[in-house]
């Protein structure tokens, strides 16, 4: 059997011999299309006979380096097309990027592709992971293969990115940050190696690239911190090289390269996703530097007045949902947010913030802050701005629409009268009522189907909880709907 192997590898070796010396001779007249379809032909012989042996594969790669070493970069569209299926042939038989990542003349044979066929390739090597669910696992692998799709990584050869139309990068752009949620290792030491080497080559992509890289790092890096956190008795100590610590000091200035792009509103959105990983960590001045970061980026660069409404409510939302705040630094949060909320430009979008301050006084948890007279406050200044907001509309356009803010108040009102707000009465919720009922009855108010059928709905909600009776139904009974 051993001599058989022996004889095997000989017949090989003269197969290839062969070949490639019918190569070299025609050189002189043979175009470099022809030289690389026999190796195509080589090497698909190769990993049919033999595909456990790289080192075979690697040596027909390195003899179509050869052939191609000296002569400018391919732009034959047949040969392109030729290397592209040299390239391929691996990741096809063997299904699995890592075995091609082993071959040392895979990236060198790359590398004589023109840069709009570097890309196609690097497109076909994250196609063939993402077919085959490939876990990219280490962080020298990880280097292997951002080499060889620079392509789409970076601008080749220090060019700006050329004229590519928009949807195509931003596909190109897209599969890349699909890539880097592959890129994975059980052991957090590891997992941060990974996490680093994909930094260091995605911030020198060039800032277009910047606003689809940088999030599934974040991401990824946020998995690694809750990870950690859950690692209950296994506490890290400070000298170690992956504590929750250490990763929020990376993200923290990775995040702060969008700001170059710009790309603020995305910045901001990505603080306050590190902030809320910060309170599940326990790890309050880091929660609060993030939220300070994000106020900043709200002050200083969100100016459009959409992207401000978006921004100030995704911001209310995160700190409704914090728990690690002292009471100085949540009322520092809170102060400003019902700040910021009261100068939004539109009194409609003032009053919908406002309302939604409310519940940055009032968390249902055990311990959570339950301050029912600061929830009055802010509804009763939502119920100022939205009157205020009637009022400038009576002047210019009529009061369509704006009547749904007062019925918008209305449910804020026994959402906290039911958790037991005792600032909210019944008088309050009654007075409420009638006052909708009257202005949807004014001359003045346009009729609003959706309007109507909100409050309607609002009115038989209270009547189903008076018919339900109990604690609850008693509650309700004073209310004359």
């Amino acid at each position: 059997m051993h001599v058989e192997h022996e004889l095997f590898i000989e017949n090989f070796r003269i197969s290839a011999d062969c070949i490639c010396i019918q190569v070299i001779e025609a050189q002189v007249d043979m175009p470099v299309v022809g030289a690389i379809t026999l190796y195509v032909s080589l090497l698909t012989f190769t990993l049919r006979v033999h595909p456990d042996r790289l080192d075979y594969v690697d040596q027909v790669l390195g003899d179509c380096v050869k052939k191609l070493s000296g002569k400018p970069r391919l732009e034959d569209s047949r040969a392109t097309k030729q290397v592209v299926a040299l390239l391929s042939a691996p990741l096809e038989k063997y299904n699995d990027i890592v075995t091609a990542l082993n071959l040392s003349n895979y990236p060198r044979v790359m590398d004589h592709l023109d840069n709009a066929t570097n890309k196609v390739m690097a497109v076909v090597i994250i196609q063939s992971i993402m077919k085959n669910n490939t876990c990219i696992s280490t962080a020298d692998k990880v280097e292997a293969l951002f080499e060889l799709i620079k392509g789409l990584i970076k601008d080749l050869d220090g060019s700006p990115v050329e004229e590519l139309d928009e949807e195509d990068f931003k596909e190109e752009q897209n599969s890349v940050a699909r890539l880097i949620h592959m890129l994975y290792n059980d052991d957090p030491e590891e997992m941060l190696k990974i996490i680093c080497t994909v930094r260091k080559h995605i911030l020198a992509g060039g800032l277009k690239r910047l606003p689809f890289t940088v999030p599934p790092l974040i991401f990824s890096a946020l998995k690694l911190v809750r990870r950690l956190q859950s690692q209950e008795g296994e506490v890290a100590g400070e000298d170690e090289p992956a504590t929750p610590k250490k990763i929020f000091q990376l993200l923290h200035q990775t995040i702060e390269a969008l700001l170059s792009v710009p790309a603020p509103e995305l910045a901001l959105r990505l603080y306050l996703q590190c902030a809320e990983a910060a309170n599940d960590c326990d790890l309050e001045p880091i929660a609060y530097e993030f939220f300070t970061q994000a106020f900043i980026l709200y002050e200083e660069e969100v100016a459009d007045s959409k992207a401000q409404v978006t921004a100030i409510h995704l911001i209310i939302g995160t700190l409704q949902r914090m728990n690690v705040f002292g009471v100085e630094n949540r009322d520092t949060l809170t102060h400003k947010a019902t700040g910021y909320s009261a100068k939004l430009l539109k009194k409609p979008d003032q009053c919908k913030a406002v309302y939604a301050c409310s519940h940055l006084f009032w968390v249902n948890e055990q311990d959570g802050v339950k301050d029912g007279e600061r929830v009055l406050l802010c509804l009763k200044r939502a119920l100022r701005i939205a009157n205020a907001a009637q009022q400038m509309a009576n002047v210019t356009r009529g009061s369509s629409g704006l009547v749904t803010l007062f019925i918008e108040i209305l449910n804020k009102y026994l959402y906290f009268f039911e958790k037991g707000n005792l600032q909210i009465t019944s008088e309050a919720i009654q007075g409420l009522i009638e006052l909708i009922t009257t202005e949807m009855q004014s001359d003045t108010t346009t009729s609003d189907p959706f309007a109507e059928a909100f409050f309607a709905s609002t009115l038989r909600y209270i009547q189903f909880q008076k018919q339900k009776g109990g604690a609850m139904g008693e509650k309700y009974e004073p209310i004359k709907d």
